[in-house]
């Protein structure tokens, strides 16, 4: 049988940070091991007995039995957690050892110190991002190398060589020390918003909006708001660009499994739960005079959640925060995404200009979207042909069915009569949303 994605990744990270904290860092594969067990294990009893009421409770339980039984099995060959040792080494002390560690409030401390351990201050940002994203939200080599659009190759030398530094660590890092845990925030901020992009644009062959991924990266973001030094404008704005896009995700994809662009979404389906939400949290995060590209994406969010129907969207508020955005976090993809607001406020051949003047368009190569919006603009405009070349090169770099179909019926229009209800020429933009 196959284990549920969603409980794999919630548990996975839980599992593996309290194995650590109970092995000792520079027993990492061990503790990888022993969370593989566990879950081999459940994919041959489940297989029989079928999923039990509580298969996270059953999962927890069996990990503990199978680091026990990693315990018994290692520890007079291994040396384990130095505040731990002592412990470990006695049969009556052993299992409450490994209770306590597996106990609800431990877990959730060693997540938050898992996440900052992993952002070691010798590793770049890139080996840290995917530390994180490998260990702590259950990402494969292959979904890591997506999320940060680099080689399989070169990300599993990158794993090898995060993995190898943090073993050289001695003891999972320490929350409460305020100087360590502010120069290591930023980081961790950055890993959660890679989990929840590839969740909600995910780069998965088989899928295109993935919403266990973009819960996964909620939960953490939630725990690393728990603590007081984690509790940031910044993080506030993460928190809310999260809630006010996630609000969307049921609207993304239809029934038949097919991307929905957003100006085609029912908004009344929207999460209103979470756009409120998202709401109140930009309100924190703007407690403060602190501007970071992560309130001017929530800010962003939240004019598209406001707006009760598209014409209703303010365009202009949209690429003025643009503008706000590319001069702190300049980057294609955030050109890009201005050049289509420019479009829908001031016509496509102002938004292809825009498209046009990015510098170094070769960075977004491999990004579909570049050349689907060059096709939507080439579309509005009326230039069918141009608009059909460019949404081939779209299908070519899609990676998923989903936007294959996408990319195929946009391709589809270029060929037959202008869509009802509009003027050759007058097709809208659709961005995917």
């Amino acid at each position: 049988m196959q284990l549920d994605e969603r409980l794999f990744r919630h548990e996975a990270g839980r599992m593996v940070t309290a194995l650590t904290r109970l092995l000792g860092v520079h027993n990492l594969a061990l503790a990888e091991d022993v969370v593989q067990e566990a879950f081999c294990r459940a994919a041959d009893v489940w297989k029989f007995r079928g999923v039990p009421d509580n298969p996270a409770a059953w999962l927890m339980a069996t990990a503990k039995n199978c680091a026990l039984d990693a315990l018994r099995r290692e520890r007079t060959a291994r040396t384990f957690a130095p505040e731990l040792g002592r412990h470990l080494q006695s049969e009556w002390t052993l299992a409450p050892v490994v209770e306590e560690f597996f106990a609800a409030e431990a877990i959730k401390d060693d997540l938050l110190r898992m996440m900052f351990a992993c952002c070691h201050p010798r590793l770049p940002e890139a080996g840290r991002v995917a530390l994180i994203l490998h260990i702590l939200c259950g990402f494969s080599v292959g979904e890591v190398a997506a999320a940060l659009m680099s080689g399989r190759d070169a990300i599993e030398k990158r794993l090898g060589r995060a993995k190898q530094l943090l073993a050289g660590s001695k003891r999972l890092f320490d929350v409460g020390n305020a100087a360590d845990f502010a120069a290591r925030l930023p980081a961790v901020r950055r890993a959660l918003y890679l989990l929840f992009s590839e969740g909600y644009h995910g780069a998965s062959p088989e899928r295109a909006v993935r919403a266990e991924l973009c819960r996964e990266a909620m939960r953490l973001t939630a725990v690393l708001i728990d603590h007081p030094e984690g509790r940031t404008p910044e993080t506030y704005a993460l928190a809310a660009l999260m809630s006010l896009n996630a609000a969307r995700l049921s609207t993304r994809i239809d029934a038949s499994g097919d991307l929905v662009p957003l100006i085609d979404q029912d908004r009344s389906l929207w999460n209103g739960d979470l756009i409120e939400e998202g709401l109140r949290l930009l309100t924190l995060a703007a407690q403060s005079s602190e501007l970071s590209s992560y309130h001017l994406e929530a800010a962003i969010a939240a004019a598209h959640a406001r707006a009760g129907a598209p014409q209703d969207t303010d365009w202009a508020k949209i690429v003025w925060l643009y503008d706000m955005l590319m001069a702190i976090r300049p980057g294609p993809v955030v050109a890009l995404n201005r050049a289509i607001a420019i479009a829908e406020k001031d016509g496509p051949e102002l938004g292809l200009a825009a498209i046009r003047a990015i510098d170094r368009p070769d960075r977004l190569a491999r990004y579909p979207f570049f050349p689907a919006a060059l096709g939507e603009l080439e579309l509005r405009r009326g230039d069918r042909s141009a608009a059909a070349r460019h949404f081939r090169a779209a299908l070519a770099l899609a990676r998923s069915p989903a936007e294959r179909r996408h990319y195929q019926r946009r391709i589809n229009a270029c060929g037959g009569p202008a869509a009802r209800g509009a003027r050759a020429g007058e097709t809208r933009t659709a961005p995917i949303g």
